[in-house]
């Protein structure tokens, strides 16, 4: 059980680290098997609207900052326009 950041609540956590790294730990300790479902349908969203290519390192960076902030700030994920362009 953790108590999940997403759903602001205690809730059964995540079998083992889903990312690499710091980030991954932290997301083991702090996010529960269901805010990580609902961050994977927001992903599948994201990678299929803006074609989000995850061996692309702009890309790659991208997804990390969505899903930062989907999972520990409370903002749903949004992807910054090219060039400033809104």
């Amino acid at each position: 059980m953790v108590q999940c950041r997403v759903l602001k609540r205690s809730a059964p956590g995540l079998e083992r680290p889903p990312y690499p790294g710091e980030l991954g730990q932290r997301i083991y300790d702090e996010v529960s098997q269901e805010a990580w479902r609902q961050w994977l349908d927001q992903l599948s969203v994201l990678m299929n609207d803006h074609h989000l290519n995850t061996a692309d390192p702009e890309s790659q960076n991208d997804i990390e900052a969505m899903m930062r902030a989907f999972l520990f700030e409370g903002r749903p994920p949004v992807i910054k326009p090219a060039g400033g362009k809104k």
